[in-house]
């Protein structure tokens, strides 16, 4: 598949994905669970069929290690989804979560041992400092926003910070799942199809410990207000209808990196999806109208400028427009 075409779905599954899940969270706050469940059972039963083969395909990586790979990617989906019960708002979590890079180099430091250049910790000064200025600013908005009264003030405040906790812990989490994963692909390959099946239909079970909360949800969703599905003229709930389109573009944004992740380097991978975490990020405050200042704009400026530094794509950049000026011309 030609690598435009990957682009294409990467950039249309994950910004739709960010616009649907927005559209349930901001009518059911408390929704993340039963979002998180059908996007791993979605995945799960594709790839049991095309990947597993209904079970008759033996994994490449033994599974005593995808048990504990799948329990760190579990917690951290439910904890970056509950955090948004915790007067998270989208933008803030969207920004928060792109500070990756400084988690990954902080745990790969401590437990690789690994040594980088000026450039890279440059790049993670600023990346910190963005996340500092814009958790900061939010900071400040929670507390003016609840203001009616100190004691409801102090309560919402304490929930943030809470919220702030879980973030970061999902960070560090996800962080020390990704040094896991390529300690795994050193010593058994590379399998990262076999992997996002793994990973999301070994957690399955899991969810009965969450069955309250989904069924609740479910039943919220089922009366809301009825909405008739283009083209195929059929009427349903209309959350139902939300939840369907974030599964499904879930599953085209993880396809999409999946097969950009074949076809082109990992510089122009992490390039991709660090241009559509900021779109989406735009399209949010632009279409949903989040609270947004000039602090925050300046803090997301410095997370996403430090995370090209940190992928250097100003050096790369160099010799692509270089060769793009030597092609020939079309006739």
């Amino acid at each position: 598949m030609h690598p435009a075409v990957a682009v294409g779905l990467v950039f249309g599954g994950c910004c739709s994905n960010v616009v649907f899940l927005e559209l349930l969270v901001r009518q059911f706050p408390g929704c993340g669970n039963i979002v998180t469940f059908s996007q791993f059972l979605f995945i799960a039963v594709e790839g049991f069929i095309f990947e597993a083969n209904f079970g008759r395909k033996r994994p490449a990586i033994p599974i005593r290690y995808y048990f504990i790979m799948v329990a760190m990617f579990f917690t951290v989906s439910v904890v970056n989804n509950y955090a948004l019960n915790l007067n998270i708002a989208m933008p803030l979590h969207m920004i928060f979560r792109s500070g990756s890079l400084i988690a990954s180099m902080a745990l790969g430091i401590i437990i690789l041992k690994k040594r980088y250049s000026v450039s890279k910790y440059t790049s993670i000064a600023l990346v910190s400092l963005g996340i500092f200025t814009c958790t900061l600013m939010s900071a400040k908005q929670v507390a003016s926003d609840s203001s009616l009264n100190e004691e409801d003030g102090l309560q919402v405040f304490l929930w943030w910070l809470l919220g702030i906790a879980a973030l970061t812990f999902a960070l560090l989490m996800s962080a020390r799942m990704g040094i896991f994963q390529e300690t795994l692909y050193k010593q058994f390959g590379k399998h990262s199809k076999e992997a996002l099946f793994y990973n999301h239909a070994l957690p399955l079970p899991g969810f009965l410990l969450l069955a309250p909360n989904i069924y609740h949800h479910a039943i919220l969703f089922s009366q809301s207000e009825p909405f008739q599905v283009p083209v195929i003229g059929l009427t349903v709930p209309i959350m139902w209808f939300y939840l369907l389109m974030n599964v499904v573009t879930q599953y085209v944004c993880i396809r999409g990196v999946f097969i950009l992740t074949t076809e082109c380097t990992s510089l122009t991978v992490t390039l991709v999806v660090t241009l559509r975490k900021f779109v989406s990020l735009i399209f949010s405050i632009l279409y949903f109208r989040n609270p947004f200042t000039a602090w925050h704009w300046l803090g997301t400026i410095f997370v996403f400028v430090g995370t090209l530094m940190y992928t250097e794509v100003w050096n790369s950049l160099g010799p692509f427009l270089a060769r793009w000026r030597k092609r020939p011309k079309e006739e």
